[in-house]
């Protein structure tokens, strides 16, 4: 590989011949093994893991309610160091050695039509089956998850450089605001004097909710689930929420409507999980030709409440959302460095990779207290804080 330059921090040629790594073996399974690190080549990169991300879909599929091609490394919410890039993979990415970037999970080949329009997701040669954290150890390279001391970057990966002053913990928010940006705002295209509904007050739906803010709507109600929730929705307001709630013991619409002189939502945004209701909740709240994106995944075919003739009587557009994309995480980065609002400050919990079933458990709702509003990995523990 021309232009290898050290391993970041050693100070030597030495590089690791392999890297230790969570692996998912199936539903609660996690093994930890020693992952070989790929030969030096023009065609890939090496990334020295600082901090991962979790969400909902990483408690899912630990638990198993959403499936897994196991055995896998997972984490899709990437921030690491460069340790090796050569040359033409630098000009094409805007980084080198030494650089704290943030990587895009799915891989583009630059050439398919859907790769040519933009939307790279539906790549024909990668989409969810390369997805970085997503993918099995069967499709190279094994390292492929922020799960892992080490990350193997293929060509057709897309980084995102992080600014100067955001810390690898909480640059890993680049992915919740990013979707809350995509999810809030660019899909449903809200704008000024729009009504906005953000169902769950998670990360991501506080995300929504300020990016809603951020693009000028006029209110934004955001709702939770019963008292797990209740300090999310009581730090709602600091992410420009106007109105925060419980659904378990008030009617959101009539909720809604007393606070807007009557008016139901032109936007409506679903990012929760494992809520059958929330659809039927989210048409009930939409105006005469609102936009529901739906980003959350139900894991039932079970929708109580939902009428599909709404749809039609009140010509509503549903909007799926799968994923962010590498421009939305460049303005997400930007918002966070700007700190108008305090994601930095969310209740968050930070573990080792051997803490990671517990962490996972505890967000999949298992644990004695509320799952932490931000959850992160830090695989190498003498780096927590």
């Amino acid at each position: 590989m021309t232009g290898l330059q050290p391993e970041h921090g050693t100070g030597t040629s030495t590089r690791p011949l392999s890297s230790r790594a969570l692996v998912l073996t199936g539903p609660r399974s996690l093994e930890m093994r020693d992952l070989p690190v790929p030969e030096p080549s023009d065609d890939g990169a090496l990334l020295r893991v600082e901090a991962c991300g979790l969400c909902g879909t990483d408690h899912e599929l630990f638990t198993g309610h959403l499936p897994a091609r196991t055995p896998m490394v997972p984490g899709h919410e990437t921030i690491g160091v460069l340790e090796e890039v050569g040359p033409e993979l630098a000009g094409r990415w805007g980084v080198t050695v030494g650089d704290r970037v943030a990587v895009e999970c799915f891989r583009s080949c630059g050439t398919c039509d859907p790769c040519a329009t933009g939307t790279y997701r539906r790549c024909t040669s990668h989409g969810l089956r390369t997805a970085y954290g997503l993918s099995p150890l069967d499709v190279e390279p094994e390292l492929s998850g922020g799960w892992a001391e080490h990350h193997w970057l293929a060509a057709d990966s897309m980084l995102i450089p992080v600014p100067d002053g955001i810390d690898p913990v909480d640059a890993t928010l680049f992915n919740p605001i990013g979707a809350g940006i995509r999810w809030g705002v660019d899909l449903p295209a809200t704008g000024p004097g729009d009504v906005v509904v953000v169902l769950g007050p998670g990360i991501r739906g506080l995300a929504a909710a300020a990016a809603a803010r951020e693009a000028g709507a006029e209110f934004v109600m955001v709702t939770g689930l019963g008292e797990r929730d209740h300090p999310r929705l009581a730090a709602a307001a600091d992410f420009g929420v106007d109105l925060a709630v419980d659904v378990a013991d008030a009617d959101p619409v009539a909720a809604l409507r007393a606070a807007t002189g009557g008016r139901r939502a032109d936007v409506v945004v679903d990012v929760t999980a494992n809520a059958p209701a929330a659809l039927g909740q989210a048409v009930d709240l939409a105006a005469i030709g609102g936009r529901i994106v739906l980003a959350g995944t139900r894991n039932s075919t079970d929708t109580p409440g939902f009428v599909p003739d709404m749809i039609v009587f009140k010509e509503l557009t549903l909007i799926g959302a799968l994923g962010v994309d590498a421009p939305v995480y460049r303005r997400a980065l930007d918002l966070l460095a700007s700190d108008r609002y305090p994601f930095r400050s969310v209740p968050r919990t930070v573990a080792p990779l051997s803490g990671a079933a517990d962490l996972l458990a505890t967000m999949a709702g298992e644990g004695e207290g509320p799952p932490p509003v931000h959850a992160v990995i830090v695989p190498r523990a003498d780096e927590l804080r």
